[in-house]
């Protein structure tokens, strides 16, 4: 499996599409060219219907892109809410093991499949070891459970979310030579990867954001406040220019709006910066289920419909 460096892994996507149908065809060919000077943007089409997924490295962005459309390429967009992209990750030993067999027509299908997953450390993406017996399965068989492990990971098994940060070992396997495939096999290995995910104490995953708010000494309570209601870490503070400057870490999916609530306690005197940090586990894992959490925190404001990106305000997407 590919992994992009964490550096370039988005975090953060919004749903476009364009305001007159007549523009799908150009909205596409403009995605594949921004896509192509941009290493840290993906697209996902929507089967459903004429709509874009469009993930980046944060709200600006988003912002950014959807200029660029809206001006260079005379599309105009209508923008959905900017949402958190969560992951998903497990954090203790498993072993699983699954068989697939089905009879189609006159031909079964079979594939039996024992894998093991162990946590892997922070952006060590995915791994695969071959731990099976000498000549247990066929080549093309253990390449084909690899690749069922790689879609199964995908989707997770908590919320729809990606597992990252896994290795996972063949253990062992038996095969049919009349009635097993490679599609047989890569169901198998979903479902054994599946399996085992679910026995890992699998967990949430959020994106937290590094951020440094300079602000005059007078308002440095206030901020400090606000953050922590924000579910926010402080982790520093330093003088600097005449200014108190805090440092903290603060999910993303909290700093929605943050741009507007900073300027208004402040009186417009405090200014901020925030970039990515890591991936750490979201609250409440495995408790309420995972589409719950952080639901109530990633409710960011949404643009207007029928309107470009830019006619929406700044603070909707940018921070």
């Amino acid at each position: 499996m590919s992994e992009l460096h964490p550096q370039n892994r988005p975090i953060i996507f919004v749903v476009v599409s364009p305001s007159f149908i007549d523009d799908w065809e150009n909205l596409q060919r403009a995605l594949d060219v921004l896509s192509q000077q941009d290493q840290g943007m993906r697209i996902t089409t929507e089967p459903a219907g004429p709509r874009v997924i469009i993930s980046g490295m944060s709200g600006l962005h988003l912002e950014l892109i959807c200029d660029r459309l809206f001006h260079e390429f005379k599309i105009p967009l209508d923008v959905g809410k900017p949402e958190v992209i969560y992951r998903e990750t497990i954090r203790k030993r498993s072993e699983a093991e699954a068989k697939y067999i089905r009879q189609v027509g006159g031909r079964g299908q079979y594939a039996h499949v024992k894998l093991g997953l162990e946590p892997g450390q922070p952006e060590s993406g995915y791994q695969f070891i071959d731990g099976s017996p000498e000549n247990a399965l066929p080549r093309q068989f253990v390449e084909s459970i690899n690749s069922g492990i790689q879609e199964a990971m995908k989707t997770g098994v908590l919320g729809g979310n990606e597992i990252v940060d896994v290795q996972a070992v063949l253990r062992d396997g038996s095969y049919h030579v009349e009635g097993s495939n490679e599609m047989a096999f890569k169901i198998a290995g979903s479902m054994a990867f599946k399996e085992a995910a679910r026995k890992a104490s699998p967990v949430l995953l959020e994106p937290v954001m590094a951020v440094e708010v300079a602000t005059p000494e007078d308002y440095a309570g206030v901020i400090m406040g606000d953050l922590s209601s924000r579910r926010g870490r402080i982790e520093g503070m330093e003088h600097r220019a005449g200014s108190q400057v805090i440092k903290a870490i603060v999910p993303l999916a909290e700093m929605f709006g943050y741009a507007t609530q900073m300027r208004s306690s402040t009186q417009g005197r405090a200014e901020y910066s925030m970039h990515f940090a890591r991936y750490e586990d979201a609250p409440d894992n495995g408790k309420s289920g995972a589409d719950d959490v952080g639901v109530t925190a990633n409710k960011p404001k949404c643009p207007k419909p029928k309107s470009a990106f830019t006619a929406a305000q700044p603070d909707e997407l940018s921070e």
